[in-house]
């Protein structure tokens, strides 16, 4: 949590300083949720999720230096800076992204659910999204082929109470998103996000449910993401600086902190040496990202397309361009 916390701090300061592209969504705030859903899984476990992907790509172990490398849109990134802060992925660490389009993720977790089961592999399928995509067409869809279909899929709703500005009261005509789950006669439950261990407990028995006995289910974890819905929003516009307090004192590294403390499991100064390594780390992955090759630009298309037949297909498009361009010219590009 503290990797989390520190790591998404120096995203924004590198974010500031045009070090790091388009859009970046940072979840401060939610690292209870964030580790409690993920610690658990397996490295035979896939995990989709949302456009929020940084800490939950450090959470599935994704390394720091690619985590950062990736949001730098350097070689060394875990998508060898294809991907950025919104499609992140590591399919060596069953992270599969990172997807911009709401609630566009849910289907492919489904697809990905269905292989896990046409195979028969004791595996189990994790699909994060926020609040708001609860409310779109592929929540539906995709819910209820994993009911009829006995999917090992467990879909997690980050509720962190707005959907870009929009609070869920407003925009949900069932607020409570779990009970949604019962329209597909699947397993939903509500627990807190700012308390790890009980989100911890929940992710893994939902998660085992899933292996072992092919049962969906809806894992609605409450939390609040201190920042904007993105760097470009401050977040002030929609909710009161009383309630972004109010939050902040069930902040769950504070809490955890102070539950380790108390009950002897790790004296402050061990946690202490946790947060003094954290810091170094975080540094070293600026280091490493900024040490990292840029793509080059000559490679800009590859990866597009899969059909080995595609040069010559697309080749037959050339003389139909406006001014019968035939190659990829990019000039005066900022850096």
């Amino acid at each position: 949590m503290v990797l989390i916390r520190l790591f998404e701090e120096e995203v924004e300061r590198q974010y500031k300083r045009a070090r790091i592209g388009g859009y970046c969504h940072l979840a401060s705030g939610q690292e209870g949720a964030t580790v409690g859903a993920v610690h658990s899984m397996r490295d035979e476990d896939l995990l989709f999720s949302s456009y929020r992907t940084h800490g939950l790509a450090l959470a599935k172990g994704v390394d720091p230096d690619e985590v950062m490398g990736e949001l730098f849109g350097r070689e060394g990134g875990s998508a060898h800076g294809r991907g950025g802060s919104m499609h992140l992925l590591d399919y060596s660490k069953g992270y599969l992204g990172g997807w911009g389009i709401v609630a566009g993720q849910l289907p492919l977790a489904a697809g990905a659910a269905l292989e896990i089961s046409y195979k028969d592999k004791r595996a189990a399928v994790m699909c994060e999204m926020g609040d708001a995509a609860t409310n779109m067409g592929a929540w539906h869809e995709a819910l209820n082929l994993a009911a009829i279909w006995d999917l090992p899929l467990v879909t997690v709703v980050f509720n962190n109470k707005y959907g870009m500005g929009t609070s869920v009261e407003k925009a949900s005509g069932e607020p409570d998103l779990y009970k949604r789950a019962a329209a597909f006669r699947m397993h939903g439950e509500r627990v807190d996000g700012q308390d790890v261990e009980a989100v911890l407990e929940a992710s893994e028995r939902l998660l085992e449910m899933a292996r072992e006995e092919r049962k969906p289910s809806v894992l609605e974890i409450i939390t609040y993401r201190y920042r904007g819905h993105s760097v470009a929003d401050a977040g002030t516009a929609y909710r009161t600086q009383e309630e972004m307090e109010e939050w902040k004192k069930r902040d769950p590294i504070v809490l955890f902190r102070e539950r380790l403390v108390e009950e002897g499991r790790a004296t402050a100064a061990d946690l202490d040496a946790i947060d003094k390594r954290v810091e170094e780390r975080v540094v070293q992955s600026v280091e490493a990202a900024e040490a990292s090759p840029e793509p080059p630009v000559s490679s800009l298309a590859q990866h597009l397309y899969g059909d080995p037949e595609s040069a010559e297909q697309f080749s037959r498009m050339g003389p139909g361009s406006p001014f019968g361009e035939r190659e990829l010219v990019l000039e005066g590009l900022g850096r």
